[in-house]
């Protein structure tokens, strides 16, 4: 499976995953525990290469990051401001 680059990035959500968990004050760790928690398997690496933007991000995995993080996956997309 081929995996294209936007921008020299594999996501474009992951530096507004960052601000939103920093927004609430969790690490790493605890945002991939509460992933796991409503049934989607990330572990803390993955975290920080979504925040980096080295590692896809699979449209599942946005909804329930959103979700996780209480912003709508249109504001990690950057499509909202809010």
């Amino acid at each position: 499976m081929k995996i294209y680059d936007y921008n020299g990035k594999k996501n474009i959500c992951g530096e507004r995953i960052h601000e939103a968990r920093c927004r609430l004050r969790l690490t790493q760790s605890e945002l991939a525990a509460r992933l796991q928690v409503s049934g989607i398997n990330l572990e803390r690496d993955s975290i920080s290469r979504i925040e980096i933007g080295t590692r896809f991000v699979a449209d599942y995995e946005l909804r329930e990051l959103a979700t996780v993080l209480k912003v709508s996956p249109a504001w990690l997309l950057g499509i909202s401001e809010t």
